[in-house]
């Protein structure tokens, strides 16, 4: 167990922790020279058990709140310290409120200095005690008074911390490693070293970590756990990590940084969250009001945006955006303090909600939906409840990282949930929903084919837009190779049908057409014969070669780059095979350049580039254009899912 100090200047956490464990945690020379804690300091306690409690000692003064906010993030008991003389003071009420908002529910009084107080000042400052904690998640907790004057308490005191310590239930292991950095050093004859508090997961030595959010690469070389060597680190113990690797140096890592296991680095820079302003702020908070956000030991600037109304009053709670002016390694629900951008007060607190906050639509109606699914602190009705708000097709793999969801309980959670996933990116969708998008789809294809029995089939953007539920494109395309896999739908090209649907040219057209298309291939595909010499080239009638071109075009096989100039479809792919050959020179295509490429005459090969450009496959700017990646693969023969398929 963890156990955080609290409490106002001078009223003795140092000297308490000194008296607990014998060891100062007052490290630094000007803390021993001033007599006041500047920066955390740190101490450990052996009990006959084997287990050891760890002591953050956090500085009291208001200087150094923000010092302070560095190490009470990892802890798991509150050490509440007031002395007996002065009662609560400022930076008691101001503790109490940052480990209110951090989420730390267990607690403990000391009221220290009792030897410098009679009974009936005892008995007063014990009134106030109860006055303060009246409502908070503290109210009630007990009061031990004591004295490292006289030893007065001490060791009711550690009894009543071991009893707390055999209560707390170890942290569960499950997700993937991280630790927040709260130092960093180096030590003679191992190198770089960083300390802080083990919040998921668990790590070995010989262990790849990544430091986030810089992205830097180690290995875990060494462990100390709760100060003992080890061979590996846990939840709820504060660890020391000797990292090595060819970026790795003191100078590399600060505090706030994330060690973490690669798979977490993710870091982000807008995030959603809920957020609570205390009740004694004198205003509300409106738009880009700026903030500074402390996240685990990391303190960064931010500016608000309300999500709910236009703004957040004090002492209520409302879903709102911090746009960082740094990104932060963090986890979603990890808990986080804001303070003024003076740095001299707390103003509020609150949960993380979501690490992949938009820019645009934030307000909108789906996405307080889908707020109010990932407000649920159960990870399994999370997911259930963001399934069932728009879009309905959720990346589930992304939601497990950011969730910091181990492997075993992620494979639970959909299985349980029944998912369907699209393809290989981690989108699914619940199994209701596959069910409904099934069913739409087969009922929009079959009315379409019913009113254009002439027609391949539709556009994969029109029937998009045609279903419920109404999934983003890449979500619909997963979702229709899924039906493609089962049969269900069939796509050719850029359009999808039904299997049993099929367009058949009449018999006189489909002769004319095995005439007409040997013309339009072989060595002559680059400057195929125009529609006038077609017919004089099979004896038939230029306007029966002209309407059997375009009923072949419907069929997707021929494409008319100009007038009454047809080009076979594989043609037409070829021809952007070209082009994007030809830009990856300079990354221009020039009509020069490509009509080279083709051995062709000036005015033909600037028909193809015209006809790439009213198809957006080539953006014109001037005389050069440029490849359009997204459109690249628009006449290539293949599935319009891009072949992707699902797995259930």
């Amino acid at each position: 167990m963890i156990i955080g100090t609290a409490g106002h200047v001078d009223h003795g956490k140092s000297a308490l922790v000194r008296a607990l464990t014998g060891v100062d945690p007052d490290r630094l020379k000007e803390e021993k020279a001033r007599g006041v804690s500047i920066d955390l300091g740190f101490a450990y306690l052996p009990r006959d058990d084997g287990s050891v409690l760890g002591f953050v000692d956090v500085p009291g003064h208001e200087k150094f709140v923000r010092n302070m906010l560095a190490g009470a993030s990892g802890i798991d008991l509150a050490l509440i310290v007031i002395a007996a003389d002065d009662g609560p003071m400022p930076q008691t009420r101001e503790h109490l409120a940052i480990v209110d908002l951090l989420g730390v529910r267990r607690g403990l009084v000391a009221l220290t200095k009792c030897d410098l107080a009679d009974e009936g000042r005892r008995g007063e400052a014990v009134a106030e005690i109860e006055a303060l904690l009246d409502g908070s998640s503290f109210e009630g907790v007990e009061v031990v008074p004591v004295s490292v004057v006289t030893g007065e308490g001490l060791e009711a005191l550690q009894a009543r911390l071991d009893g707390l310590a055999s209560e707390v239930a170890r942290p569960a292991a499950d997700g993937r490693f991280r630790l927040s950095v709260d130092r960093c050093f180096t030590l003679s004859g191992a190198g770089t070293v960083v300390t802080g508090s083990v919040r998921d997961g668990v790590v070995r030595v010989g262990d790849p970590v990544i430091v986030s959010p810089t992205g830097v690469e180690a290995r875990v070389r060494a462990i100390h756990a709760q100060n003992r060597p080890a061979e590996e680190g846990r939840p709820g113990e504060r660890c020391a990590l000797n990292l090595v690797g060819p970026r790795v140096s003191k100078e590399a890592i600060r505090r706030g940084d994330v060690v973490g296991a690669p798979e977490l680095h993710r870091p982000t820079a807008r995030i959603d969250v809920e957020m609570t302003v205390l009740a004694g702020e004198p205003k509300p908070f409106g738009p880009w009001t700026p903030l500074r956000l402390h996240h685990g030991a990391a303190d960064v600037a931010a500016r608000l945006v309300p999500l709910e109304g236009e703004a957040i009053r004090p002492g209520e709670t409302a879903r709102v955006q911090l746009v960082l002016d740094h990104p932060i390694a963090a986890v979603a629900l990890d808990r986080f303090v804001a303070r003024d951008t003076s740095g001299a007060r707390t103003v509020a607190g609150g949960r993380i909600l979501d690490l992949r906050a938009p820019e645009r639509r934030r307000r909108s109606p789906e996405r307080r939906a889908q707020l109010a699914a990932l407000s649920h602190e159960d990870h399994a009705e999370a997911l259930g409840a963001l399934l069932a708000a728009p879009p309905h097709a959720v990346d589930v793999d992304g939601f497990m990282r950011d969730r910091n969801i181990g492997p075993q309980q992620s494979e639970k959670i959909i299985r349980d949930a029944g998912l369907v996933r699209l393809g290989s990116k981690g989108v699914a969708l619940s199994a209701r929903d596959f069910a409904a998008f099934s069913a739409s789809v087969d009922e929009a294809l079959a009315r379409y084919h019913a009113e254009h029995p002439d027609l391949q089939g539709v556009g994969a953007e029109r029937l998009r837009l045609s279903v419920e539920p109404r999934l983003p494109a890449p979500s619909f395309l997963a979702a229709v190779a899924t039906l493609q896999r089962q049969g269900a739908v069939a796509a050719e090209g850029a359009w999808i049908r039904l299997p049993g649907h099929a367009v058949r040219l009449a018999p006189a057209d489909e002769a004319l057409w095995e005439e007409a298309a040997p013309l339009l291939g072989g060595e002559a595909r680059f400057r195929p014969p125009r529609v006038r010499d077609i017919a004089g080239e099979i004896g038939a009638e230029e306007a029966e070669v002209r309407r059997t071109l375009k009923l072949v075009g419907r069929l997707g096989q021929v494409d008319e780059v100009a007038h009454d100039h047809f080009f076979l479809r594989e043609t037409i792919a070829e021809l952007v095979d070209i082009a994007a050959d030809v830009a990856r020179e300079d990354e221009v295509v020039t009509a020069a350049r490509f009509r080279d490429r083709l051995e062709n005459g000036r005015k033909v090969a600037i028909q193809i580039l015209e006809f790439l450009d009213r198809h957006g496959v080539t953006i014109r700017r001037g005389d050069d254009r440029r490849m359009n990646r997204h459109r690249i693969d628009l006449f290539r023969r293949r599935d319009v899912t891009g072949g992707e398929g699902a797995e259930p």
